[in-house]
């Protein structure tokens, strides 16, 4: 039995982060794994459909070719080829967490982890090995599942998840995906940009609902201008097998129908994975199936913390490696808690959606004493170049002070512009102080710094009636 300062039991964002922090602060650690290093994140999630929208963004330029004076008479693709460079990449950023681990001396354990009590963990590896660990503090961080949805035909032959959507071998002629959220509007991006008939079916009013609603609204558009089916305020009532397809039985508030495809894809959501974790014997409190914690990531057990989707917050990877590190520093004896209000979030859609702070929904609901300026990328020289002019910046701010509020971006290479939304919210910081800081030109940020002008006055490049 040996004996160490944290045991993390899952290397998903936020357990291999908080291994790597806590190695950093000077405290033994044991990472267990019972898959692959990186989680669902890396393996069967945002990188490997990154991967592929990188592909599919490449075969929209291809089609729009000749709007740049480029003739491409013939052209194919090969997709058990695209899928390969996908696991190739899937492989190289796993291969690199083990060598992270390896660097700052993290022992990597493959199997599953039990806490047997505060302070013990047996760990079973791969071979069935057993192993006692005792270990000063424990964090737990197994992540999410597939929420399975309680339909008629779910195990249905032609079902899949977004984990069997990454493994294809071949592309369906039709594909109906269940969940206009995050996972199922990139999805339907991907598909349909490879030549599949996409239906998206969303029993809410809309996609993508902690979106602002504007934002959201222009991207259903822009969908369906793609041919992309989008079906709202519809429910699916089930599935069936009908000869070599599936047939689902949706409803709307006018009528039932039956829609035809080759694949469903099961994309409403995820919920937390509590593993092998008995968390009942541990007396762990939960709160609607998450692990609860407090600020600091502390369950209601001493010694045991909990990060990532397991706890059932904001399940992006990004804010799970800011929980692990949270996580660590207090066990290392700092004190630090974690912070939700600048998180920013992004929908690798065609075109990409990001945001960061209040909705403008949500601000008129706090204080109607607000101002809204936007600006759009067709009176942006660098998109007009680029041939990507569709989409906007929205920025709300503080009537009176002009405090930025939200930042909301519809457009190309959103998820790589938000960072100045989110620095900007960190800092607390004007429209005044971003349209006085000087922006690059030609650039897609300087969308940014005129969106922050209407706030304070009017747009330089934009033209108001």
């Amino acid at each position: 039995m040996s004996k160490i300062d944290v045991v993390i039991i899952g290397g998903g964002p936020g357990g291999y982060v908080a291994a790597i922090k806590a190695a950093h602060l000077g405290l033994k650690t044991v990472l267990v794994e019972k898959d692959k290093l990186g989680g669902v994140c890396l393996n069967k999630g945002c990188i490997p459909t990154k991967a592929l929208i990188s592909t599919t963004e490449i075969l929209n330029h291809i089609q729009r070719a000749e709007e740049f004076g480029i003739q491409v008479k013939d052209y194919s693709f090969d997709f058990p080829a695209i899928m390969k460079r996908k696991d190739l990449i899937t492989r190289r950023l796993s291969s690199g967490v083990e060598q992270l681990m390896k660097a700052n001396q993290v022992r990597v354990v493959l199997g599953e982890g039990q806490i047997i009590e505060p302070g013990k963990v047996e760990i079973t590896d791969t071979a069935g090995q057993k192993e006692i660990i005792k270990t000063k503090n424990i964090v737990i961080a197994t992540g999410s599942k597939v929420m399975k949805l309680p339909l008629p035909g779910i195990d249905s032959e032609g079902v899949i998840t977004s984990d069997k959507a990454l493994s294809l071998s071949e592309l369906p002629s039709k594909m109906i995906i269940i969940g206009g959220g995050v996972v199922g509007i990139e999805f339907a991006g991907i598909f349909k940009a490879l030549g599949v008939e996409v239906t998206v079916v969303e029993m809410l009013p809309r996609i993508l609902l902690p979106i602002d609603e504007e934002i959201a609204l222009r991207l259903t558009m822009s969908l369906k201008r793609k041919e992309i089916e989008i079906l709202t305020d519809c429910k699916v009532k089930g599935i069936k097998k009908n000869n070599q397809n599936l047939e689902v039985l949706v409803s709307t508030s006018e009528r039932e129908k039956k829609l035809e495809t080759e694949k469903v894809l099961l994309a409403a959501g995820r919920v937390p994975e509590l593993g092998n974790i008995d968390i009942q014997r541990l007396g762990i409190e939960l709160d609607k199936g998450a692990i609860k914690v407090d600020e600091k990531m502390r369950t209601n057990i001493p010694g045991i913390y909990a990060v990532g989707d397991v706890v059932g917050k904001i399940m992006l990877a990004h804010v799970a490696s800011r929980e692990g590190i949270v996580a660590v520093e207090n066990i290392s004896g700092k004190e630090v808690l974690m912070d939700y209000k600048v998180v920013p979030n992004c929908v690798f859609s065609m075109p990409e959606v990001a945001s960061v702070g209040l909705t403008e929904e949500e601000a008129r609901k706090e204080n109607d004493n607000i101002k809204v300026s936007k600006f759009p990328f067709m009176a942006n020289g660098k998109a007009l170049g680029m041939g990507e002019t569709e989409g906007m910046v929205k920025i709300i701010a503080e009537a009176d002070t002009s405090e930025l509020l939200g930042v909301h971006i519809l457009g190309v290479h959103a998820s790589d512009l938000i960072a100045e939304g989110a620095l900007a919210l960190s800092m607390e910081a004007t429209a005044e102080e971003i349209v006085n800081t000087i922006h690059a030109h030609p650039t897609l940020a300087e969308t940014i710094a005129e969106a922050a002008e209407g706030i304070t006055g009017k747009p330089i490049h934009l033209t108001r009636v």
